[in-house]
């Protein structure tokens, strides 16, 4: 007897910023989907912030970028210090327009206005409170089992995509290898009043006790990032001010917080991102290090190409070449990520790392730079 066909051709487990943007990638593209999340409301916090300009090409391709550029903050230029000395400066003017910036967001927006482009499209796609309990893959069908407020609910779908995050539960439930190591590095973080003079420019200090970046956010804020020796349970407003008062001499200690928290690196990648009709996207596919702001973009990256491949007609072999195509990206981003890393650590002897970058800021290589930080190198890879 013949399998009964899907009632939904695509369910997506995870809402976040990963499985919104596929949502709506899929909708656009004439792809009826499902969007199970267990939250009733966006993440609370800051989270994720820089939106690079491959990310917002995208968004004009699915005329959803205007509510995000009324919200944001355009940086248009990143300036590198030592302690106290200028080393040098990338402007992403130069860089092909209209999007020769990088757009600061912080996570609640942009899942808000993710949620509000999805619910124009189908106000039934996002379903909210929707607990992910498992699947049963058969030949033509993967059969997705959830609960909300209480009861167990089963969707019938073609594809199953795990947006759930680095602990995803699909990735586990399909078998998934999921692999890599954690780095030394760990920082803490804090989003601040603006009293800098910086104006809309990021800023990246070098000095010889380890990185400190502050980047412009909306509203008058700014993001603070302290490269710490340990990793810190319980960070705190004093700790932070004083780590930068003490290494750069800036003052923030009376400015109002917002957000503080504390984190450590990594980098792991599923083993695949397409196994039979589980396919995966976002951080359930790979997570690489915050340094540098990419890993979201590399997410929507990767969901857009998985958009246009569920969309076809016979999908049947083109998920393994995502799989084989997306990796190679995500191992050319976590070079650079590592390379920051590196670039931030504490050093005793710092002249060299600080010619280096003299050399890369000073020079013509710097708009390869500026093509870096906004991943435009990533352009050959057919987005």
């Amino acid at each position: 007897m013949a399998e009964a066909k899907p009632e939904i051709p695509v369910v997506i487990v995870g809402g976040g910023p990963v499985g919104l943007f596929l949502a709506i990638s899929l909708i656009k593209k004439g792809v009826k989907c499902r969007v199970l999340e267990r939250r009733k409301d966006p993440v609370p916090d800051s989270r994720s912030l820089g939106i690079h300009p491959v990310s917002l090409e995208l968004f004009d391709e699915l005329g959803i970028t205007l509510p995000f550029l009324k919200a944001g903050l355009k940086i248009r230029k990143g300036i590198a210090f030592t302690e106290n000395k200028k080393l040098g400066e990338i402007s992403f003017e130069n860089c092909p327009q209209p999007h020769n910036y990088i757009l600061a967001c912080p996570q609640f927006t942009t899942e808000s206005i993710l949620r509000k482009e999805l619910h124009k499209l189908d106000s039934d796609a996002l379903i909210q409170k929707a607990d992910f309990q498992g699947f049963e893959e058969k030949d033509q069908h993967v059969l997705v089992n959830y609960h909300q407020t209480g009861d167990t609910q089963q969707i019938r779908c073609g594809y199953l995509v795990g947006c759930d995050g680095k602990n995803s539960q699909v990735r586990r439930e399909a078998s998934i290898h999921y692999s890599g190591k954690r780095y030394p590095d760990t920082y803490i973080m804090g989003d601040f009043e603006d009293t800098t003079n910086f104006g809309q420019d990021a800023a990246v200090f070098l000095p010889r006790a380890g990185l400190i970046e502050c980047f412009p956010l909306p509203n008058g804020m700014r993001r603070w990032v302290v490269k710490t020796d340990h990793y810190i349970k319980e960070p705190n407003k004093e700790l932070l001010s004083s780590a930068i008062k003490t290494r750069i001499g800036y003052d923030i200690s009376m400015a109002k917080n917002t957000m503080l928290s504390s984190f450590g690196v990594q980098h792991f990648t599923a083993e695949v991102f397409a196994k039979g009709r589980i396919l995966l996207a976002g951080d359930a596919a790979h997570v690489v290090s915050p340094i540098g702001g990419q890993g979201m973009n590399l997410g929507w990256l990767g969901a857009w190409k998985l958009s246009k491949i569920l969309s076809e007609e016979t999908p049947s072999e083109a998920p393994d070449a995502y799989s084989k195509n997306h990796k190679k990206i995500v191992a050319k981003v976590a070079r650079r990520a590592e390379m920051n890393m590196m670039l931030g650590r504490a050093s005793k002897i710092p002249a060299f790392k600080n010619l280096f970058l003299k050399f890369l800021l000073r020079t013509p290589l710097k708009k390869k730079v500026a093509r870096l930080f906004t991943m435009r190198d990533l352009d050959s890879f057919g987005f």
